[in-house]
């Protein structure tokens, strides 16, 4: 068994996975890279960790088919024996237009589902002998919009609602053994940010973030990481938290 810790942080190709994966190899872990489409991306951060002395695992898969979660935790034992940490980031919604409830069928709702709630379910199932043994941590990358009702679409809203719910479960059922902690992020100044809410949007979105929230400004996808790594690493004592990174925007308009 290699000494190293093990991470595997799903959807880690670019944002707020690949500034955990980052994160984490300069904390000394191994790590799996996981993509479904953004592979020169992904070895970008494949790269950059391994610039930091991680050994790494770049592997395409998606969350809402099963055999690809039991395929990249599969992958992970085999290479180094030990899974510490699994950071469920992989996402996906709908913006604009689209995520108009006309626009919406099954399809694609049942897709967000299976991305964005089924996935971490699979996940968790698949890494679980694993993370026992190491007495590992789970950290959930939900939204805001689990918790207060707003984003980018119904079936995000919906998705994101069901992860806060599935992390509180799985902090009761999983406990003395493992930690299950999310963090709930609101606007991030990331890509998925500005391609999501097309030309002009996410400028539009910082402003309106910066004139009504407390704190005045977005998370960068390095303030969420940050987050995420402290739950992996430093808070011993912390399960079952839904950690608001959101500068403030849950509690209501600025005055």
């Amino acid at each position: 068994m290699d000494a190293r810790p093990v991470a595997i942080v799903t959807g880690s190709a670019t944002g707020v996975g690949a500034a955990t994966a980052l994160m984490l190899a300069k904390r000394g872990f191994n790590v799996v890279v996981n993509y479904t489409r953004s592979e020169s991306d992904a070895r970008e951060t494949q790269r950059a960790c391994e610039a930091e002395g991680a050994d790494v695992l770049l592997l395409r898969g998606d969350v809402s088919k099963d055999d690809d979660c039991r395929a990249m935790a599969a992958a992970a034992v085999q290479r180094w024996g030990r899974i510490d940490a699994l950071v469920n980031n992989a996402g996906t919604s709908v913006f604009g237009d689209d995520a108009k409830w006309d626009a919406i069928d099954a399809e694609v709702f049942n897709r967000i589902l299976g991305v964005n709630t089924l996935g971490v379910f699979q996940m968790v199932r698949a890494c679980l002998p694993q993370l026992k043994a190491a007495q590992g941590s789970i950290v959930n990358v939900s939204s805001v919009a689990g918790a207060l009702g707003i984003g980018s679409s119904v079936p995000y809203v919906a998705s994101k609602g069901a992860v806060n719910s599935l992390t509180l479960h799985f902090a009761r059922q999983l406990a003395p053994e493992i930690r299950v902690n999310a963090v709930c992020p609101a606007l991030i100044t990331s890509r998925w940010f500005d391609q999501g809410l097309g030309p002009g949007g996410l400028q539009k979105a910082i402003a309106a973030t910066e004139e009504h929230t407390p704190l005045r400004k977005p998370s960068t996808p390095e303030d969420v990481a940050d987050a995420i790594v402290w739950l992996v690493c430093g808070a011993k004592t912390v399960t079952g938290e839904l950690l608001m990174i959101d500068g403030g925007t849950h509690l209501g308009t600025r005055r």
